[in-house]
């Protein structure tokens, strides 16, 4: 065999990647409670983006005014 364990090491780093990487689909949360969550993360996400386009716009207004 020429490559020696570099085969075994290859699929032990590549599982070690995918178990590091991969997203947990099994978290507990029936599809409902998964909707929720996610909708309720971005009405969150984007209330706060609102609030920093307002906050950016107020302090153009004010240093326009200078």
């Amino acid at each position: 065999m020429t490559r020696g364990n570099q085969r075994d090491r290859d699929r032990e780093r590549a599982a070690a990647r995918g178990a590091k990487a991969g997203k947990n689909k099994d978290d507990g949360l029936t599809p409902e409670q998964r909707r929720e969550r996610d909708a309720k993360a971005l009405q969150e996400k984007t209330a706060k983006k609102a609030a920093a386009e307002v906050g950016a716009k107020d302090a153009g207004n004010k240093n326009a005014k200078k």
